[in-house]
């Protein structure tokens, strides 16, 4: 089937889906793209564990009724910034020693 420019639409397609391609490849190579993974995966684990220590926190002092607010959560929040940090000095000690993705 011919279009009005008397092009066939299937090799039209190819065609820009091979331009997509191209400029796609052009972007990021595939070592940037698990560099970004990686970061993206440090990030997110030290993040996490803050958030969690610091929810704990928040927990202990509102519900266990222990009469320790707002020094549950500080405390909490501190600790969970050492672990979050340990946590993401271990990873990314993983990261660099994995010969296979590098």
């Amino acid at each position: 089937m011919a279009d009005s420019n008397g092009h066939k639409n299937g090799d039209d397609l190819d065609r820009r889906i091979a331009e997509a391609q191209a400029k796609h490849d052009h972007g990021a190579s595939r070592a940037e793209g698990r560099a970004e993974t990686r970061g993206w995966a440090v990030g997110i684990e030290f993040v996490g564990t803050i958030l969690v220590a610091g929810f704990i926190g928040w927990a202990i002092d509102n519900w266990a009724g222990l009469g320790t607010s707002p020094w549950g959560m500080i405390v909490l929040l501190i600790l969970g910034f050492a672990a979050g940090t340990r946590r993401a000095m271990k990873t990314s000690a993983q990261f660099d020693s994995d010969e296979t993705t590098n």
